[in-house]
């Protein structure tokens, strides 16, 4: 009786003991349980302190939404420009009212791009090199398709926003589809954007060796090409005239005009590119220059949109389009439209004086292999 009593003791001291040690570790993951909480609700109040400043970072940032084929491609050489701060990948402009998904876009019939929405900041990148980016990319020849991708979805386009941004793009778009016989690339206003899946975003960064239309090495040259565009910047009076002769100073300067069939390149054939004698910024290449009868070096189009500013000239009761240089100011010359003559009926009438022929055999030893892209 004694031994059973005793073994009724034990049994009760034991389940107190066990019960006590529960309460304890109860109380214990309780407390952790809480400081998960605390720290939950401090990632969250983390992320949305980012997402503020991100916002607030981006407050002065413009965008514009670039379908260049393959969407990890476009992102990738997207972020390569200085001066984008932010890209999200997805689909732009379809014509189906449903939601759109990677699956539903491939399979056809949605009428959604693979598109970029490109957030930047326009003090340090201009909406002109970005297109010129995306130009120097792509072929803008061809339908639904680019590189090995085809179908609907990698159809290329350039959608915009703002009436500003429309302005450039139609702008461009005048310029560029004049260099092709067949030119392709859309243009119109947003309609319609929806991210794509989280697996999409950043992609090639997450997958390195993952499949990119574009070469890294196209990636680093057009990103270092609009790097070198950002460079260039006008010498001081001083220097200007310093450096130029007197013939370049009139012409640049005073926007004077050389005689006709005087100029050194009128008639030069080489390949390479003619640059602003004032800054050095690479303006026209000989890919565009073409023999005309009007005794002034002639090209169809400048090498970059944005390179080169117009304003309306009625000097010498006449109504002309002059042509500046973007960072120099400097005076080039005249831009005439609807001239037989020209491959494309554009005649940039440009002043061998207002510029520096750089042959392509000396572009590398000279500072312009970036520009080396253009013969490619």
């Amino acid at each position: 009786m004694v031994k059973r009593k005793f073994f009724i003791t034990c049994i009760l001291l034991l389940f107190t003991i066990t019960l006590s040690s529960c309460r304890s570790l109860k109380r214990e993951n309780a407390g952790q349980n809480a400081g998960d909480d605390s720290n939950n609700e401090s990632n969250e109040d983390s992320a949305q302190k980012e997402a503020a400043m991100k916002n607030n970072d981006l407050k002065d940032s413009k965008e514009i939404y670039l379908a260049g084929g393959c969407f990890w491609g476009m992102e990738k050489l997207a972020k390569a420009l200085p001066g984008v701060e932010d890209t999200t990948v997805g689909y732009a402009n379809g014509t189906d009212d449903t939601t759109p998904t990677y699956e539903s876009v491939c399979a056809g019939g949605t009428g959604f791009k693979e598109t970029v929405r490109v957030v930047y900041d326009p003090k340090s990148i201009t909406l002109e090199q970005i297109i010129s980016a995306f130009f120097l990319a792509i072929d803008p020849q061809v339908h639904d398709r680019q590189g090995n991708d085809v179908g609907g979805q990698y159809q290329t386009g350039i959608y915009y926003t703002a009436e500003d941004s429309e302005a450039v793009v139609e702008k461009i778009i005048t310029q560029e589809e004049k260099r092709y016989k067949n030119f392709a690339v859309e243009h119109e206003k947003l309609t319609r954007f929806y991210d794509a899946e989280t697996y999409h975003q950043d992609y090639l960064e997450k997958n390195p060796a993952g499949y990119c239309h574009f070469s890294q090495s196209t990636v680093d040259e057009i990103a270092e090409l609009i790097k070198a565009e950002q460079s260039y910047a006008k010498m001081d009076e001083k220097k200007l005239k310093e450096n130029l002769t007197e013939e370049q100073y009139e012409v640049t300067q005073n926007a004077g005009t050389e005689r006709p069939f005087t100029g050194e390149y009128w008639e030069a054939d080489e390949k390479g590119i003619y640059v602003d004698i004032t800054t050095g910024q690479p303006l026209f290449s000989s890919n565009d220059k073409y023999g005309s009868e009007c005794g002034w070096p002639s090209f169809t189009a400048p090498i970059l949109a944005g390179s080169v500013n117009y304003s309306a000239d009625s000097s010498h009761n006449m109504d002309r389009t002059e042509v500046t240089s973007a960072n120099g100011d400097a005076h080039l010359g005249h831009v005439f439209y609807g001239d037989p003559g020209s491959p494309n009926g554009t005649r940039y009438c440009i002043n061998s004086a207002s510029l520096n022929f750089i042959p392509e055999s000396e572009m590398e030893s000279q500072g312009y292999g970036p520009y080396l892209i253009l013969f490619k």
